[in-house]
């Protein structure tokens, strides 16, 4: 089976400093890969250049089989489902409002949107009669999350794309954000591209984990085999997980 994206050979500059440099990297379908790395390491830049928020200074990337670089940006936009902090919602626009942008551009009947906003509330753990007409102000920060994720999923897209979409969450919730992704994955039997610095989230969430240093592919392993990873990378964000669990014993 065909990979659904493909990075060829890809690199990003700007100006006189190199934020990727080589990348190849493929994406099976219904895996989730985690992009791993400290901050600055290049790994939102890949992520946003799937959905062309960002052009390749040289290199490649498919989708489907297909140049990105070939498709019309707002067409294949529409294909992916796209979560970011905060759940990157429209305030001015309901909670049914914001789920159904994506299936009312694609000129879904009204009927069918309401459907689908319900079927999605339900599958992210929100009534839908209590939170379909609520507004973005009226939600916590784990309920935005909750409609980022179900209107990423609205048009039934074959990819998501999330950047670091737990990051500002409360340690609780964000573990139960993590834990209803990975089901919801599961049942909607999709190939998730995921940005985090968290090795828990990685090891957590990831079919794989691609590990970037310095805007290069440091590592690129499956989640079960990581802890065994030898790289100098790779044992620093290992050795956060025994240190943190160090520290709590020893308060």
């Amino acid at each position: 089976m065909a990979a659904l994206v493909e990075f060829r050979n890809v690199a990003y500059r700007v100006g006189d400093r190199d934020i990727l440099r080589g990348i190849d990297l493929s994406i099976e379908q219904n895996e989730t890969v985690v992009l791993l790395g400290r901050s600055g390491s290049g790994k939102t830049t890949l992520l946003r250049m799937v959905n062309r928020l960002l052009e390749p200074s040289a290199g490649e990337v498919l989708f489907a089989g297909r140049r990105i670089a070939d498709q019309d940006r707002f067409r294949l936009r529409r294909r992916i489902g796209y979560v970011i902090q905060e759940g990157g919602l429209f305030p001015h626009a309901t909670v049914a409002q914001n789920i159904g942008l994506v299936p009312k551009l694609e000129g879904w009947a009204e009927e069918r949107i309401r459907t689908r906003v319900a079927e999605l509330l339900d599958a992210v753990g929100l009534q839908p009669h209590v939170y379909a007409a609520r507004y973005p102000r009226q939600l916590s920060g784990g309920e935005k999350q909750r409609v980022g994720i179900a209107r990423a999923l609205a048009a039934d897209p074959p990819l998501l794309l999330l950047d670091e979409p737990f990051a500002a969450l409360d340690p609780v919730t964000r573990f139960e954000m993590q834990q209803h992704f990975a089901r919801l994955s599961r049942a909607f039997g999709k190939t998730a591209l995921f940005v985090t610095h968290d090795i828990r989230e990685a090891l957590m969430l990831g079919t794989r984990i691609a590990l970037l240093k310095d805007g290069r592919l440091e590592l690129v392993a499956r989640a079960d085999e990581f802890p065994g990873a030898t790289s100098q990378e790779a044992l620093a964000f290992l050795a956060t997980v025994t240190q943190s669990v160090t520290s709590n014993h020893d308060a």
